[in-house]
């Protein structure tokens, strides 16, 4: 990336406040995020609909309340760890998440990480348009297709006008959401959100236990590629403990708690929807208290797709920049936002599983292919290359980092073919079993592909980096210094 491609006189506000920045380096002198934003982005980030249905899956294996719990936290505390180191990265680099993965994987070698990051943006939006259809249908009756066509374009919009605004729309729903999902918490700790006797029986198994935990871990891995993103305008000396607990503690306590809610709507209260047993917990307290808060907890989950098609754009056009330049202007970014629009769109029309099953299935399949990608980026950055990086060099075909790089493709493709022999792929709903792994069948399908994963590319990325030597890249390193701070200094008439 020569210095001129890089912006030299950004425009601060955009056309009518769209960001103008994508995929290009934040100088510091953009860097107007602060800190304590994090929290509450990640915070309602997990304070949604889809958090709810989680808590499903381990009752559909016939796990009790008090087992889906524990596993559920389990899973999210483990997969939290991942999410909340990535976030340091936006600030050190000033760049979107998948840009600074070009150093592990090369400048075209990347396109394998990026197919596993846009299937996860894709597939959250597939599995959020099922869950809002399915769910906003059955609390007010409202008609799915016209809930899909809106939620959609309102996603779309949210995206389009970018990182300020995901900010803003997301702090002003938490504060709407909290106290409504505070009240009906506590109708369920005091007995009073309604209780339906079941005859079925909950108990303890390792498939279930370990189901539930499985998908609580993949909720917030797979939001690994997107916490750079939204942590990139931050100021380069922001303190890493301070941003990691930050994240940490947005991320996982929404999640740890709707998951536990979740769990027993569908024990204690017979729920097969959980947006209309959340309505008729709170409605069994207060007249339309239920109504409301589904309505706002759906509402938080059309803004997280708007979330996810930011990333989605984000990692689109990556890929695109890694076979052919682009300028990443705006209409470049809008006519990307509505292409995947489309997309999702179509795909979730097609698809008629059950709400949870669709979460379930979506989560599985993100888990599988995004720990690879993240074992190798944060073993890269904390302990290969420590965080010092030519940020110029990663927008260049001819940088150092090459363009297929193999010590990260390699640790990818060993990690995820490790992975499938303990795979489990099955429908919660047909109890139909898509793929079981010979493995997996010899460990009574119980699903632990995603740890030999996570294990297994881990030790081969530290096994092909040992004849790395990080100083080898130290004037690239001091070049591209010179040159962000040459395109990033004012301009003097």
């Amino acid at each position: 990336m020569a210095t001129e491609t890089l912006p030299s006189a950004p425009e601060a506000a955009g056309i009518k406040g769209i960001e103008v920045r994508s995929i290009d380096w934040v100088p510091e002198n953009e860097r107007h995020g602060k800190l304590w934003h994090q929290l509450p982005l990640w915070f309602l980030g997990n304070f949604q609909y889809f958090s709810i249905p989680i808590g499903f899956v381990g009752p559909a294996f016939g796990l009790s309340l008090w087992y889906t719990i524990l596993a559920g936290t389990l899973g999210i505390l483990i997969g939290t760890v991942f999410m909340a180191f990535h976030a340091t990265q936006g600030p050190t680099l000033g760049l979107p998440q998948m840009i600074q993965s070009r150093a592990q994987f090369g400048y075209r070698g990347v396109i394998i990480a990026l197919f596993a990051v846009l299937f996860t943006y894709l597939a959250f939006n597939v599995a959020d348009q099922v869950l809002m259809s399915e769910g906003l249908n059955g609390t007010f009756g409202w008609n799915k297709n016209v809930i899909a066509i809106v939620t959609a374009i309102g996603a779309a919009l949210l995206a389009i006008y970018g990182h300020d605004w995901v900010h803003r729309v997301f702090r002003g729903l938490l504060y709407i959401l909290l106290p409504l999902m505070t009240i009906i918490t506590i109708g369920v700790l005091t007995g009073h959100a309604g209780y339906v006797p079941s005859k079925a029986s909950f108990g303890f198994n390792w498939t279930g236990f370990m189901a539930q935990l499985s998908a609580a871990a993949a909720y917030n891995i797979t939001y690994a590629p997107y916490v750079s993103d939204y942590s990139r305008y931050l100021p380069k000396n922001t303190a890493r403990g301070k941003l990691i607990a930050s994240v940490f503690a947005g991320a996982s306590t929404p999640a740890i708690w709707l998951i536990a809610l979740g769990a027993w709507l569908a024990i204690r209260l017979g729920a097969v929807d959980p947006l209309v047993g959340l309505q008729t917990a709170g409605n069994n307290m207060f007249s339309h208290l239920g109504s409301v808060t589904a309505f706002v907890s759906a509402t938080a989950l059309a803004a997280t797709m708007g979330m996810n098609a930011y990333g989605g754009m984000l990692t689109t056009l990556t890929g695109i920049d890694a076979f052919r330049k682009i300028n990443p202007t705006r209409m470049v970014r809008i006519v990307t936002i509505l292409g995947l629009t489309v997309i999702w769109y179509v795909v979730a029309k097609a698809i008629t599983t059950n709400a949870v099953g669709a979460v379930y299935g979506s989560l599985t399949l993100m888990l599988y292919l995004l720990v690879p990608w993240t074992a190798t980026n944060l073993i890269d950055f904390f302990f290969v290359r420590r965080g010092h990086y030519a940020i110029t060099d990663l927008f260049r075909i001819d940088g150092i980092y090459g363009v297929w790089a193999w010590r990260g493709l390699v640790a990818y493709a060993v990690g995820f073919a490790v992975e499938i022999p303990f795979m489990y792929i099955y429908n919660l709903f047909t109890f139909k079993t898509y793929y079981e792994g010979p493995f997996a069948k010899d460990l009574n399908n119980v699903d632990i592909a995603w740890i030999a994963g996570l294990i297994a590319t881990s030790i081969t990325y530290v096994i092909v980096t040992r004849s790395f030597n990080p100083a080898s890249e130290q004037a690239a390193i001091e070049e591209s210094e010179r040159e962000l701070a040459a395109a990033s200094a004012p301009v003097t008439v």
